[in-house]
């Protein structure tokens, strides 16, 4: 019975705590985060005072849990393995195309910039936090197919900041920047196979496996 209980407890207490991230989030962006105060948070989220400061004493690390939330698909997905690029690119492309296409990616940001030049902090947690660990995990999926022999790829940091901005100049930025932009589920797959091509002609070492015409 004690299990139940304690299960029944964890359930409650990560429901809580995804109402009162969300509750954050929207009123980071309807007030600034400057002007939001713990208790307007707890007041949104329909929670008391006490269990928003047990899971969060502080703004600054309800903006962490906000870096989390957003980037936390990719921190649950390993990179492909090394062997063959076109495929492993392809995997990472479609992943890195949808974690962009979520709503909370553009919340996130939008907070960022608004406070950046009041709270530059907020952008170093997102940019430590989030992208950095995304990045690297990109390099070193890139740096196994460089020793594996399937690539030859010199700047590892340079080609992987290549491949993932020719899908984000495309499928995330101008969502961010213009009111009302969408881009079609066909048309991500497009730029995410065209991506793949490109880094795949500059850096596959020749084989069959790294093949772009199928």
């Amino acid at each position: 019975m004690s299990r139940v209980v304690t299960t029944y407890h964890q359930r409650v207490a990560q429901e809580k705590r995804a109402l009162i991230v969300t509750a954050a989030t929207a009123l980071f962006l309807e007030l600034g985060y400057d002007r939001t105060s713990l208790a307007q948070i707890a007041e949104r989220s329909g929670v008391s005072r006490a269990t928003l400061f047990k899971q969060f004493p502080s703004k600054a690390a309800l903006f962490d849990a906000i870096v989390n939330e957003s980037w936390a698909t990719a921190d649950e997905e390993d990179p492909p393995p090394a062997g063959n690029l076109v495929d492993g690119l392809s995997t990472i492309g479609r992943r890195y195309a949808e974690l962009l296409s979520q709503p909370r990616m553009t919340d996130l940001f939008r907070i960022v910039i608004a406070e950046l030049p009041r709270f530059p902090e907020l952008a170093h947690a997102q940019f430590s936090h989030g992208k950095m660990p995304y990045f690297e995990s990109v390099r070193g999926y890139l740096l196994a197919e460089h020793e594996a022999g399937t690539a030859r790829v010199e700047d590892v940091e340079l080609a992987a900041t290549q491949f993932l901005g020719m899908i984000s100049n495309y499928v995330f930025w101008p969502t961010l920047l213009v009111p009302g932009w969408e881009v079609s589920a066909e048309r991500v797959a497009q730029v995410v196979d065209e991506a793949v091509r490109t880094i795949a002609a500059r850096y596959a070492v020749p084989g069959p496996e790294t093949s772009t015409n199928d």
